[in-house]
């Protein structure tokens, strides 16, 4: 009987040694990056800005992992890891859109592996700047843990990425600006993001500066904590350029409703298992700025399930912040019917007033 308790006890303690020895080693190497760090620009353009006009294209790819066919657990569905074979898929379709796109003058990416498990250690961005060659780009990480032990019968794994930009003009100064005060709490944190925005910085005709940020906020942030400190970082750096007389544009995965957009704008009724989307409040930012998106099409799907055309929740997360220096021409979303990623890509055209 002893035997049999001594037994019992050894296999109910070892999921518990086995977390404790993750979460020791998690802490041990945990990414930690300052707020502010300077960025590598690789493949610098000569030519600077000599235009009024101006083209950025925003996606999510989701890493080449979240296209149609799949859900994820973390949002209700069963999926940890997508088959490789729609991965695969995935990545040659996103490519071919980006080669499609490649008069865009700003392309802005978020949720790019570098040699992720989930991905399976596709090495996304040194693929998509052999695929850009005629962009100069800079990458920032803003995900980077060794192993992410959740769930515990099939791990997340290894999982590297970041946001990169491409830009097709000289690029001055490129910066991680990050988000670094507040996070989730320990040792939750240890396995989740480090977000932060990658500042790039391009001079115009008119000495003045276009200042470019490509932007991922917080998700599974239930209380809004996060994506309410990560705004007011945000408001406190495009406030200094704007009143520099500077021209700012602001784009990327905002995992919020920009203000006046309903969380039922494309679904009547949605059925989730996690919390709906919030919303910025339209007081937050004055009317030097304007948020800028394509209400008559859907940005971002559920992955609580695969995708359904006429019963996934679609909302609309991916848009713009723009300084009111600057004249909208055109947005629109890309309608890909989520084919390979759970965001679509919109496209915005500006010019300076």
């Amino acid at each position: 009987m002893k035997k049999i308790l001594f037994a019992l006890l050894v296999l109910l303690a070892l999921p518990l040694l086995y977390l404790a020895s993750v979460i020791i080693y998690g802490t041990k190497v945990d990414y930690q990056p300052e707020e502010i760090e300077p960025i590598e620009v690789v493949n610098n353009p000569v030519q600077p800005i000599q235009d009024s006009t101006f083209s950025f294209l925003i996606w999510n790819i989701g890493y080449a992992a979240l296209g149609k066919e799949a859900d994820f657990f973390y949002d209700g569905g069963t999926m940890v890891h997508t088959p490789h074979a729609l991965v695969q898929r995935y990545f040659e379709h996103i490519k071919s859109i980006l080669k499609a796109n490649d008069t865009v003058d700003f392309i802005l990416l978020q949720e790019v592996d570098v040699q992720s498990t989930r991905s399976y250690k596709i090495n996304e961005v040194d693929t998509f700047k052999n695929l850009m060659r005629a962009y100069g780009s800079a990458f920032a990480l803003n995900y980077n843990v060794p192993f992410v032990p959740m769930p515990l019968t099939n791990p997340l794994g290894k999982c590297k990425s970041g946001v990169i930009s491409f830009f097709k003009n000289k690029c001055t100064v490129a910066l991680r600006q990050g988000f670094v005060k507040e996070n989730f709490e320990y040792p939750k944190k240890v396995f989740f993001l480090d977000r932060c925005m990658l500042e790039t910085r391009f001079t115009l005709p008119n000495n003045k500066e276009l200042v470019v940020y490509n932007t991922h906020k917080s998700a599974y942030d239930l209380t809004g904590k996060l994506k309410q400190a990560e705004l007011v970082r945000m408001k406190y750096l495009i406030d200094i350029e704007r009143k520099m007389g500077n021209y700012v544009v602001v784009g990327g995965d905002w995992n919020q409703l920009p203000p006046g957009v309903s969380d039922t704008l494309f679904t009547s009724s949605p059925t989730l298992t996690s919390a709906p989307q919030s919303q910025i409040n339209s007081a937050f930012i004055d009317d030097t700025f304007a948020w800028v998106y394509d209400a008559s099409t859907p940005t971002n799907r559920s992955l609580q399930y695969a995708y359904q055309q006429d019963s996934t929740y679609k909302t609309l997360i991916d848009y713009f912040l723009i300084s009111t220096n600057l004249s909208i021409l055109s947005i629109k979303t890309s309608n890909l019917d989520f084919v390979s990623s759970d965001h679509q890509p919109v496209i915005l055209h500006l010019k300076i007033k």
